[in-house]
């Protein structure tokens, strides 16, 4: 989500084609919905800035409506693939556990949310200044936004970090005097993909009063797990808390203490799940002092949503295709665990408290590639 400098390292590219790319998706998508005989349902819900489509997937009945996005960083590939694997699991099987989510939940996935810079396997887009006051001319005069990766910026090519254009108000205009903003403050809704998820969070808010859950699927840097461990690395971050101090405009909705018990049903399923491998129990908390309402996990939270961050270990090209498995695996975990405790109501039961228990995430391996995944051994490794 935001690259912290004790965990950021330019990437070097590496072999990507076994994780899914967007005609990949579509057909996937078309797949499944199939498969399920309707019980997932496929929506084109928006277009890219270059037309490509943007796809939702619906699956369930129940009144807890959980809204799952992955990929808006285009390098960041992981949760797609996890996003698929579990649609296609509570579509069409018909065990207790997935007749109880379809009947107690509403999951509503975008799988690929930012098509363009998936392509370019890049963080940003690729939608130029021009290109928003073309579309935006009350900003014609305006400096650019801050998160805007002009011509000589490591993504080479002018484009937006598209996770930086939220806005908690979701009915906000974007405005000349908010510009350029910095990191700390809210977004514009300049970008189609921030715009798109908004439209469905809103269409979502109309249909059932309010989105109970949201979850934004990432990737991080090298890191171990804490300081005093140099022996282990992180395998996945998580976080339920964005916002410093909320605007009292919002604060009547925020509720963090839900976010936590959302984040300790996520990390106690990956801890049952070390058991069997240990790296799933490398699981540490993002840095708690951030202030992000311009990410979507930050505006949604001020709209009532319980928000959950996952931040696997490497970018897609650092790490290539070999590990690809388990990390996909982690993010499968942790999303079963806590989709498990929202629709049992077991959620309720958990302590926020253990939220603050959970080990933080420690300093830079020094390195981001894949031969760091050997420091636990051959038998830590999942193989496609």
């Amino acid at each position: 989500m935001a690259a912290t400098p004790e965990c950021s390292n330019r990437p070097r590219d590496l072999p990507i084609n076994e994780f899914t790319d967007h005609d990949e998706l579509g057909a996937e998508l078309d797949r499944i919905e199939r498969v399920s005989e309707g019980a997932v349902d496929v929506e084109q819900v928006g277009r890219s800035n270059r037309g490509r489509e943007i796809w939702s997937a619906r699956v369930g009945t129940g009144d807890k409506v959980v809204l799952l996005t992955s990929e808006i960083h285009g390098n960041e590939k992981t949760g797609t693939d996890a996003i698929l694997d579990l649609l296609e699991w509570v579509g069409t099987k018909d065990t207790r556990k997935a007749r109880q989510w379809r009947e107690e939940l509403t999951i509503v996935a975008i799988p690929k949310m930012n098509p363009d810079g998936a392509e370019l396997n890049r963080r940003g887009n690729d939608l130029t200044w021009q290109e928003v006051t073309a579309r935006h001319p009350q900003l014609r005069q305006s400096a650019p936004a801050w998160n805007y990766y002009s011509t000589g910026s490591y993504e080479e090519l002018p484009g937006f970090d598209t996770n930086r254009d939220y806005n908690p108000d979701l009915s906000y205009v974007p405005q000349p005097e908010d510009f350029p903003g910095s990191s700390a403050e809210a977004g514009w809704y300049i970008t189609p993909e921030a715009s798109t998820v908004r439209d469905v969070y809103r269409g979502l808010e109309a249909e059932f009063g309010e989105v109970n859950t949201y979850v934004d699927l990432h990737h991080q840097g090298a890191c171990y797990v804490m300081p005093e461990d140099p022996e282990e690395f992180v395998t996945m971050s998580i976080s339920g808390k964005f916002i410093d101090e909320p605007d009292p405009e919002y604060a009547d909705d925020y509720d963090v203490d839900y976010a936590k018990q959302l984040n300790v049903a996520v990390y106690n399923q990956l801890q049952a799940a070390a058991n069997r491998r240990p790296l799933f129990g490398n699981i540490t908390l993002y840095p708690q002092d951030v202030d992000l309402p311009g990410t979507g996990l930050g505006s949604f939270a001020l709209n009532g949503s319980g928000s959950v961050l996952f931040e696997v270990r490497g970018q897609t090209q650092t790490l290539g295709q070999k590990y690809r498995a388990v990390l996909t695996r982690t993010v499968y975990i942790g999303l079963d665990g806590m989709l498990s405790a929202v629709a049992s109501g077991r959620v309720d039961d958990l302590d926020p408290a253990d939220y603050d228990a959970i080990p933080p995430r420690g300093p830079n391996i020094g390195t981001n590639s894949a031969e760091d995944f050997m420091l636990l051994g051959p038998d830590n490794i999942l193989e496609d």
